[in-house]
C-alpha cells in the first residue's frame, strides 16, 4: 500500500515529520517497507535561468552558458552539451558537490575542454524523472519568478511517498483514510471529519436495470450491487493533482472516469468500476459464470469463466470478473458520454479463488479478498458521483440498489481488566476507551465492562482478545513491562532429551575423528532411492518440487555419496563427511528412523589423508568404516566387545568387505564396509569409498550412572601375555575365537587381540586357516604362578575348541 504525505494530510491533521510518521506506522503494525523522500534526492537542484549561451571555443557540440541561480547574485559559468540550451531558458541547475542520481556521479570542479564548469544544467533523465536525455529541462516561462527556489518545491514534487506492508487482516488500511485513522488513534494527529456529500441524487430513474441472479446457496457471492447513471459527461484527462498522486503510488493515469475510481480505491479502500452505458445491452446483473464463457479483459487478455466465478454480465455475456477485473468491451473511453458507476460487495473467498484461477493480481482483488467494508457500497457510489460531476460534468440518475448490505454488526462484552490480564500492560480506563472509539468502535456501558461494537471496516475483530490486541498495538508494545519468569530452583534443570544428548555426543565424536558434518536433502531421485531401498517401501511425494527430489530418502548414504563426488569435482579428492538425521522406510510413523552415517573417500582415513613425504597414504578400507561404527556405538554407551559382527550387510555394500553390528539376532545396530562398485556406478561416484550407518533408535537406552563414584580398580602387578595359534575351518570368524577366549576367565583375562592369520601351504589343501591370538592376563591380588597360568591357558584352549572347533597349532 502506497500513499504520499500530502494525501495522508487530506485525512489527518498533523505536524509530525516523515521520520516520526514512519516510526509510528511500524510500531502499530503497519510495517514501513520504504519511504521515498524527494527532498533527500533532489533537494539540491535549483530553478535557474540561462542569461547567455555561446559556443565552446574548443568543442563544436558544447556551449558555455551563464546561469542565474539567485537573483542579484553573480552568474555561474557552466559547460553544457544540451542542444536545446539557449539564452532566456528556464531550467534546472545543480551546484558543485551535488550527486546526480541519473548519472550516478558527484559534480566536481574540473575543466571541460579547457573551461571549468561550475555546475551542471540537468535533463529529466539525470533527475530520474523521465527517460528523455536529449536535452535539459525546459521549464515554463512563468517559472522565471521562482529562480533560486528548489526545483522540487516549484514543480510540486516535494511529496514523500510511504509504502507499508499490510497483513491480510487489515482491509481498512488498503485506503489512506484507514491508515490516517490508525495514526490518529496512536496520537500522531487528529482524524479529519469526512466531507459532506450532496447533490449526487438525480431527479430521474436509472434506465439501466441492475439485478442479482443467484441461487439461494450462492447468493453470498455478491449480496449487494449499487449503480448510478450519469448522462452527458465529458471524459478526458484527469486533473493534474490527481494524476500526480496516482503516478506517485505507481498507477498509470488513463482518463478522468477511470482515474476517479482508482483514486477512491486508494483513498478509501473502496474499489469501483465504470461502464460506458451506451455499450451495454439489457440489464446488468451479477451472477455465476457459465463454463465456456469468455471475455476480453481491460489488460487486453482473454479470460475463460467457470461456474465458481462471480461475473458481471449483460445480455451479450460477461462484462468482467466481479471484484477482479473489468472487460474491454464495456470500458470507458474519451468518447464516453453516458457512464454507469458500479459499487458492489463481493465475497472475499470467491474473489481470492477467482484471482488464483486466472492468475490476476489487481488492486480490486487485493482489496476485495481481504474484505472491503460492506457499508461503503452507497457512500462509495456517492463519492464517485460527486467527483465525476465536478471533473466531467453531466446529470446523475437516482441510485439503483439490488440486494441489501450484509449485516456484519456484532457485540462483544469486554472487561477492560482483560488488557492487563492478557498483556501485562496496565492502562487507565480513559486511554483504553479513547483508543477503541478512535478506531471506530462503539462502546456502551460504564465502569470497566462495556458492550463493544466493532466498525464494519474491521472484519478481523471477533472477541475480547482482539480488542486487547488493538489496545496494546496502539498504546505501544514497548510499554509492556519486562517481567522475568519465576525461578523454581537455583540450578537450572536439564532441557535436552536423551535422544538430543546422544545426537550431541555422536556429532562431537565424528567431528573429532576428522569427519566434516554435512546436511543433505531429505529428498532423492527415485533411481537413487531404489538403489538404497531394499526391504523398504519408498515414500514418493505427491507434489515434488523437482523430479530429482521426488522420493523421501531411505538412507543417509546417497546424499553423502553424491556430496563426496561434488567435492571431488571441485578438486577435493580425499574427503570424509558425516550426517545425523532422519530417513524413511515407509509411510507409517514408526518407519521414520534417526541414523548417523559417514563416508570416507580416497585416503581420508581415521589418521588423516593426502600425500606425505614418508610414503604414499593408504586408501580407505573396510576397517576405517568399522572403526567409525564401533566408536559411535561406544559413545552411545554400548560395550563394543559385546556387539556381534555378521557378514550380512545390505546389497549396496561390497559383499566381501562389509559387515553388520548386532546385539543379538534381531537388533541391528549398524552397517559398515566398502560401497558396492555397482552402487557407486549408479550414483556416478568413483571408488574407493567406505561408509557406515548407525541406527541411533535401535541402541538400548543408556543406563543411568550412580552418583557414587566406583572404587579405582588399578592393579600394581605386571600383566602376563600368552600367545595361542589355532587351526580352524576357513569359514570360522576370528571374532568367534576372540569372544571364546575372553569368556575363559572374565576375572583375569583383560584383553584378547588377533595378531596373525595364515592361510596356504598344507592348510590350504585341508580348507583350514591359522589364527593367532594374544591373551593378556591381569592379576589383581597376587602374582600368578606357572600353575595358575597353565590352568587358564588350558581353559582358553578348551573354550575356543568348544566354540569354534579349532585345535591348538603344533
Amino acid at each position: 500500500m502506497k500513499f504520499t504525505l500530502s494525501w495522508l494530510k487530506d485525512h489527518l491533521r498533523t505536524k509530525a515529520s516523515v521520520e516520526e510518521i514512519a516510526t509510528k506506522l511500524s510500531a502499530i503494525g503497519l510495517e514501513v517497507e520504504s519511504v521515498e523522500d524527494p527532498a533527500a534526492k533532489l533537494g539540491a537542484f535549483r530553478v535557474a535561468r540561462i542569461v547567455e549561451a555561446k559556443r565552446h571555443p574548443n568543442a563544436d557540440k558544447l556551449q558555455i552558458v551563464q546561469v542565474e541561480v539567485e537573483k542579484g547574485q553573480p552568474l555561474f559559468e557552466v559547460v553544457c552539451g544540451a542542444p536545446n540550451a539557449r539564452a532566456g531558458m528556464i531550467s534546472v541547475f545543480a551546484p558543485l558537490g551535488t550527486y546526480i542520481p541519473g548519472s550516478k556521479i558527484t559534480l566536481e570542479k574540473k575543466p571541460v575542454r579547457g573551461v571549468v564548469s561550475n555546475g551542471m544544467m540537468c535533463s529529466a533523465a539525470e533527475l530520474e524523472l523521465a527517460s528523455d536525455a536529449e536535452g535539459i529541462l525546459d521549464l515554463p516561462a512563468e517559472m522565471a519568478e521562482q529562480v533560486g527556489a528548489r526545483y522540487i518545491d516549484a514543480a510540486g514534487l516535494n511529496d514523500p511517498v510511504f509504502e507499508v506492508k499490510l497483513t491480510p487482516n487489515r482491509p481498512d488500511c488498503t485506503g489512506v483514510r484507514g491508515i490516517a485513522r490508525d495514526l490518529a488513534a496512536a496520537g500522531v494527529g487528529e482524524l479529519k471529519d469526512e466531507k459532506t456529500i450532496s447533490g449526487v441524487e438525480g431527479g430521474f430513474d436509472n434506465p439501466v436495470e441492475i439485478k442479482l441472479d443467484f441461487a439461494k446457496d450462492n447468493a453470498d457471492a455478491c449480496p449487494v450491487f449499487a449503480g448510478r447513471l450519469i448522462k452527458g459527461v465529458t471524459n478526458g484527462p484527469s486533473p493534474d493533482w490527481m494524476q500526480t498522486r496516482l503516478k506517485a503510488v505507481g498507477l498509470r493515469p488513463i482518463n478522468a472516469l477511470v482515474d476517479v475510481t482508482n483514486y477512491i480505491s486508494q483513498d478509501r479502500g473502496r474499489p469501483l468500476h465504470v461502464y460506458d452505458a451506451d455499450k451495454l445491452k439489457g440489464a446488468v446483473r451479477a451472477r455465476l459464470g457459465k463454463d465456456g464463457e469468455k471475455f476480453l479483459g481491460l489488460d487486453g487478455k482473454e479470460y475463460g469463466v467457470d461456474g465458481t466465478m462471480c461475473v458481471i454480465a449483460d445480455d451479450s455475456g460477461p462484462l468482467g470478473l466481479g471484484g477482479v477485473i473489468g472487460g474491454e468491451a464495456s470500458g470507458s473511453t474519451d468518447a464516453t458520454k453516458n457512464v454507469l458507476i458500479e459499487s458492489a460487495y463481493f465475497d472475499p473467498l470467491r474473489t481470492a479463488s477467482t484471482g488464483r484461477k486466472t492468475g490476476l493480481v489487481t488492486d480490486a482483488r487485493y482489496r476485495f479478498e481481504r474484505g472491503v467494508d460492506p457499508e461503503s457500497v452507497l457512500p462509495g457510489l456517492d463519492l464517485a458521483t460527486q467527483m465525476i460531476l465536478k471533473i466531467c460534468g453531466g446529470k446523475p440518475s437516482k441510485a439503483t440498489l439490488a440486494g441489501k448490505v450484509p449485516d456484519t454488526k456484532r457485540c462483544i462484552v469486554f472487561d477492560l481488566d482483560r488488557v492487563e490480564k492478557l498483556s501485562g500492560l496496565a492502562l487507565p480506563v480513559d486511554e483504553i476507551t479513547t483508543i477503541l472509539e478512535t478506531l471506530g468502535c462503539v462502546l456502551v456501558g460504564e465502569g470497566k465492562v462495556f458492550e463493544v461494537t466493532p466498525p464494519s471496516w474491521r472484519p478481523d475483530i471477533h472477541g475480547s482478545a482482539d480488542l486487547v490486541e488493538e489496545v496494546v498495538r496502539i498504546a505501544g508494545i514497548e510499554r509492556i513491562p519486562a517481567t522475568p519468569l519465576p525461578r523454581t530452583s537455583g540450578i537450572a534443570r536439564a532441557v535436552l532429551t536423551d535422544r538430543q544428548k546422544r545426537a550431541r555426543k555422536v556429532r562431537r565424536l565424528l567431528a573429532a575423528r576428522g569427519l566434516v558434518e554435512a546436511v543433505t536433502w531429505s529428498f532423492l531421485p527415485k533411481a537413487q532411492a531404489e538403489a538404497f531401498g531394499a526391504g523398504a517401501t519408498l515414500v514418493e511425494l505427491a507434489n515434488p518440487i523437482s523430479v530429482d527430489l521426488a522420493v523421501m530418502r531411505p538412507s543417509l548414504l546417497p546424499g553423502l555419496l553424491t556430496a563426496v563426488e561434488r567435492n571431488r569435482n571441485r578438486g577435493i579428492a580425499d574427503v570424509g563427511l558425516f550426517e545425523l538425521g532422519q530417513a524413511y522406510r515407509g509411510e507409517a510413523p514408526d518407519d521414520q528412523f534417526v541414523a548417523a552415517a559417514g563416508v570416507r573417500a580416497g585416503t581420508a582415513g581415521v589418521s588423516g589423508g593426502g600425500r606425505h613425504w614418508d610414503g604414499r597414504a593408504a586408501d580407505v578400507s573396510v576397517f576405517d568404516a568399522k572403526s567409525d561404527a564401533l566408536a559411535v556405538i561406544a559413545a552411545l554407551g554400548i560395550d563394543a566387545s559385546k556387539a556381534q559382527i555378521t557378514p550380512d550387510a545390505p546389497a549396496w555394500f561390497h559383499p566381501g568387505r562389509s559387515g553388520t553390528l548386532r546385539l543379538g539376532p534381531k537388533t541391528v545396530l549398524a552397517h559398515f564396509g566398502e560401497i558396492n562398485p555397482r552402487t557407486l556406478a549408479a550414483l556416478d561416484v568413483a571408488a574407493p569409498v567406505v561408509a557406515f550407518q548407525v541406527f541411533l533408535d535401535a541402541a538400548p537406552a543408556e543406563k543411568k550412572k550412580s552418583r557414587a563414584k566406583a572404587p579405582l580398580a588399578q592393579s600394581d602387578l605386571l600383566p602376563v601375555r600368552r600367545d595361542f595359534a589355532f587351526v580352524l575351518d576357513r569359514g570360522v570368524n576370528a571374532g568367534d575365537v576372540v569372544r571364546a577366549a575372553l569368556g575363559a576367565d572374565k576375572a583375569l583375562i583383560s584383553g584378547v587381540a588377533v595378531f596373525d592369520v595364515f592361510e596356504g601351504g598344507a592348510l590350504a589343501a585341508e580348507g583350514k586357516k591359522s589364527v593367532a591370538i594374544e591373551v593378556t592376563l591381569q592379576p589383581a591380588a597376587e602374582t600368578l604362578t606357572d600353575k595358575d597360568i597353565e590352568a587358564i591357558a588350558q581353559k582358553v584352549i578348551a573354550d575356543v575348541k568348544k566354540a569354534t572347533g579349532g585345535e591348538i597349532r603344533s
